[in-house]
Parts: C-alpha cells; structure tokens; sequence
C-alpha cells in the first residue's frame, strides 16, 4: 500500500496540490487523470520519492519494493539490455554483481566463502535463478527479439528502448508500480501485451495516460486530479466519465429545487412581512430562507477543443486506386507490391508495428515521395489533407499563429482564421505566439486547424495523437467519426482505431492484408493471425536468401 497523507505542494505562489490525501490499496490499478498541467506526472514524482512536496508526507507499507518507469531513454546506453532489465530489482542485481566478483577472485578465502553463501540464499529467496528467463520473458513479450538482448541499450531505436525500461519497471513482481505514458511509442500489439500483464498484475499498480481504451482495459479505479485536489471513483475511465457527469446533474437539479423553493420563500415574505395575521409566518420562512445554501458547482479545469472536418465538396464514387507500390530504404524493402482501391465510405486504419511503411505509404500519396514501382491516382472530385508524423518543418518559422494559418485558409480573413483558432483552445492573445516555440500538442492543435480550414474531403493522419491530452483526443475522435468523407489514418490509439475504421490495411514486412472490418473484429480473427505469420515468414526467408 501506499498513501499520501496532507500533500500540498506550492509553485511560488501557485498550489499545484492543496492537502491531498489518497490511498493506494494492492490488486487495484488506478488511473490519475486530469488537464493539462493538473499536475498528473508531478504527483507520480511525490509518490516515488523524486520531488519533495511543500507539506504532507507519503507512506509505503515497510518491506514493500516500489518500481517507476524510467523516462530517460539514454541513462543505461552502456549496459545490455537484459541487464538493463533486471537492473529494475535492484537489490537482485546488486547481490548478483556482487556473488559474480566474489567468485571471479584468485585468493578466495574464508570469509569470501561466508558471504557467498549468504548471497546466494537471498539470491535463491529472490527466485534470481529464474532472474534472467523472467526478463527474457518480458522482452520477448513486448516485441524486443532474443538476439536483441545481448546487444547495447545504445544500439537500440527509441521504440525498442521503450519496450526496455517497460519491461524493467515490471521486472521482479514490484509491489507497487508507477508508470507515466507507458504506451507512449508502443505498437498495438505490444499495447495489448501490456493491457494483458498488468489486468493478471496482483499488486498495486499507479498509472498516468492519455488513451482512453487501455484504462478502460485495466484500470479498477480512477484518480481524478482538479483544482488541486484528488476525487478517487471505482471503475474504469468511462465508468468515472458517467460518475463525473450524473453528479454534476444531480447538483444541477438539486440547486434548480432549491432556486424554485427560494423564490416560493421570498414571494411570500414579500406579500406577508407586512401583514399582522401572516407576520409570525413570514418570519418563519425568512429563517427557512436563511438556512438553504446552494451547492458549490466548480466547472472542470478540462478544455475541450471542437474539432469539425467539413468538406467544401462532396466526393464521388471514384476516390483512389493503388497499383503495385513498391519502395526500398536503405537496402530495405519497405513496401512490396502493394494494391487497393477507395471507395467513397471508406475509412481505413493501416496498423501494426511496421512504422516505417505506413509513413511511406502516406508521404508518397501526398507527393512527398517517388515510388520506387507502382502507381496511384486520385479521383477528380478528391481534395486533400495531411497530417505529417514529423511536422518539424511545418512550423520553422517567425509567424505567428494568426498569420501561420492564414496561409493556408481560402479565405484571407483574421476573424474567419480566429474562428478556427479559438475552437482550438487559441484565445485572444494565444493566437499571437510565434508558431517556432509552440509545445508539442500546440502544433498538433495547428495543424487539425489547418486540415479544417482547407475543406478537403480526404484526410490523411500520421500519428495524430501524439503529444495531445485526453480532451483533445476525445474530440478529434469525434470528428473523425462524424466526417462524411474518406479517411487514411494511423494511430496508436485503440479507441479510435475501433470507432473510426471501417476497413483495415495491415502492411507487413512480406505483403499486407486488407480487410472490410471493425479492429477488434480483425484482432480476433485466426485467418488474420494465420496471414500475418505467413507473410512475416516468408520476409524473413526472403532476407536469409
């Protein structure tokens, strides 16, 4: 278990936390949610021991281990990735480097001996025979191969560097876990792998993130952090969503009862203060009057953008067809033959862990990029939008915001651009920021703003939910669903993969599959397992030849 016991925490001026106090039972997963800013990844710094809060104090059941989820994806560059693991118990991997140079010694003696001994039946208590199977085990679950787990952390790519600190702060059954954004950089099925672990995970598990699907999948209880303090609710995030909002309606309807009885009250006293016969009872309703207080309904810190692609045009039966695409990188083929035509209902999500093909599939349909073989065509009626995985050079520039998009807008006007703007959560003066020192979710923000101002009946999404929180998600998950034309996206996010697409393209490293089906439906599939195996295999085959 552990608590926080009277957390305030003051920024200058500013309490981030204001007298917090929450407990975090074992066998319950708890999902700390909250706006940007609230403080989320803050309080897991208090809960871990990083940051010291202004007052209060926080309590670990004695003898528990605490694991968190590193976020410095460089700080063990120079060990092995199983190391790097099993580095997650430090305890284990002390007594193991230390059994390892007492043993590599020349003059063994006596004492030496003792200490061996001691060391190993801890190391025995600790399962460490098991140590280096059961970090094998978590790598190999989250996508990171065998022959990967000897190599240098400093060798790894940064999504595979991820799936390691993962599979560290899970090593060793901690007692309680604190992971930020842990599927931030994962692919959906080392995603579902996760969701898996941590439903069978029996201790006490702390988690911060923004896809509503995996806490949906794990979470037994919501933290919910607003205004400095913490509401805890029992369920999942939907389950707190409907919570959260039937309470607001209950004090809503509760202050309307009360605001009808108080005008009844003062009614009456005005018609009767003045009269004798009635004077004793209006004085007993002025005392009535008195005592109703009305409850205190503070409106959420959350900010919802309104996101709304409306094509200018509506798009005709003949959208897009693909004719053998093929393209090699770096000696790498990254797409081989691929074909497929759009209809007008289409909706399609590319998914799976091939990153890098479903990035170049987008940038050569966008014109970004020649084909190595194939073609492709557009229909006449078709406009479209973009939205880069890399928008680097989209915003290296001195404009600001107002100006930033005006570019882009049909119509050369500021109160049309702001309107865009200030749907996007950039108010008044916001919209005066140089585009070159906006955060990560501010340009994502901008670039939904300009696929909306173009009008384009085809979007095209690359990864459009990295860097936004949870409310923005929501919002642009609604506009996707409700757009009347045809969508090309990727995403990591389960949710909006499932109630956006209607069709699945999964590109693989020995072809693709193409199917008309919802996601889960296609996840559940054996034919779709059975394909994906088949087409890896004979990929690898391909390269051993």
């Amino acid at each position: 278990m552990i608590s926080a016991n009277g957390i305030t925490l003051r920024l200058g001026k500013k309490a981030l936390f204001e007298d917090v106090n929450i407990k975090f039972t074992e066998g319950n997963c708890y999902g700390l949610i909250g706006a940007n800013g609230a403080g989320k990844s803050t309080f897991l710094k208090i809960l871990s021991g990083k940051l010291e809060p202004t007052n209060g104090s926080i309590v670990i059941t004695p003898g528990q281990r605490l694991s968190v989820l590193e976020q410095d994806h460089f700080k063990y560059d120079e060990e092995t990735v199983l190391d790097t693991v099993m580095m997650g118990n430090a305890r284990l991997f002390e007594i193991m480097r230390e059994k390892d140079a007492i043993y590599m010694k020349e003059d063994f003696t006596d004492e030496d001996g003792i200490r061996a001994s001691e060391l190993e039946a801890e190391f025995a208590t600790m399962n460490g025979w098991e140590a280096e199977s059961d970090a094998a085990s978590l790598l190999n679950g989250l996508g990171i191969e065998t022959e990967l787990h000897s190599k240098r952390m400093g060798d790894l790519t940064g999504s595979e560097k991820v799936k390691v600190l993962l599979a560290r702060a899970l090593f060793g059954n901690p007692d309680i876990l604190l992971m930020d954004e842990p599927t931030n950089h994962l692919d959906l099925a080392a995603i579902s792998w996760l969701e898996e672990f941590l439903i069978n995970f029996e201790n006490t598990v702390i988690v911060v993130s923004h896809d509503r699907y995996f806490l949906n999948k794990v979470c037994t209880h919501i933290a919910d952090i607003d205004y400095g303090k913490i509401q805890l609710y029992s369920g999942n995030y939907d389950f707190w969503y409907e919570s959260s909002q039937l309470m607001i309606r209950q004090m809503k309807e509760q202050n309307r009862k009360k605001e009808e009885k108080i005008k009844e009250l003062q009614e009456f006293i005005q018609r009767f203060s003045a009269n004798a016969s009635k004077s004793k009872q209006a004085t007993a309703r002025k005392r009535a009057l008195e005592k109703i207080e009305l409850d205190e309904i503070r409106p959420s810190s959350r900010k919802y953008p309104y996101i709304d692609f409306r094509p200018e045009r509506e798009i005709g039966n003949e959208v897009l067809t693909v004719s053998g695409l093929s393209k090699t990188i770096d000696g790498v083929k990254v797409l081989d033959n691929v074909s497929f035509t759009l209809g007008r209902n289409d909706k399609v999500a590319f998914v799976g862990s091939y990153e890098l093909a479903k990035t170049t599939l987008f940038q050569i349909l966008m014109g970004e990029m020649e084909p190595d073989e194939g073609t492709y065509k557009w229909g006449i009626t078709t406009s479209q939008t973009y939205f880069p995985k890399d928008n680097t050079a989209e915003f290296d520039s001195d404009l600001v915001i107002y100006d930033w998009l005006q570019q882009y807008s049909p119509v050369k006007d500021i109160t049309y651009v702001r309107g865009f703007l200030g749907r996007m959560l950039f108010a008044g003066e916001d919209g005066a920021k140089k585009v070159r020192v906006l955060s990560g979710g501010e340009k994502v923000r901008c670039q939904l703003s300009k696929m909306m101002v173009s009008g384009a009946n085809v979007l095209v999404f690359d990864e459009p939910t990295n860097h936004l929180d949870m409310e923005s998600i929501t919002a642009l998950n609604n506009g996707m669903i409700k757009f009347p034309g045809v969508i090309l996206f990727s995403s990591r996010d389960h949710q909006i993969v499932e109630t956006t697409a209607n069709r699945i393209i999964e590109l693989l490293p020995g072809g693709y599959i193409d199917k008309i089906t919802t996601y889960d439906e296609y996840l559940a599939s054996d034919e779709m397992a059975m394909k994906r195996q088949i087409y890896t295999a004979s990929a690898e085959e391909s390269e051993d030849d």
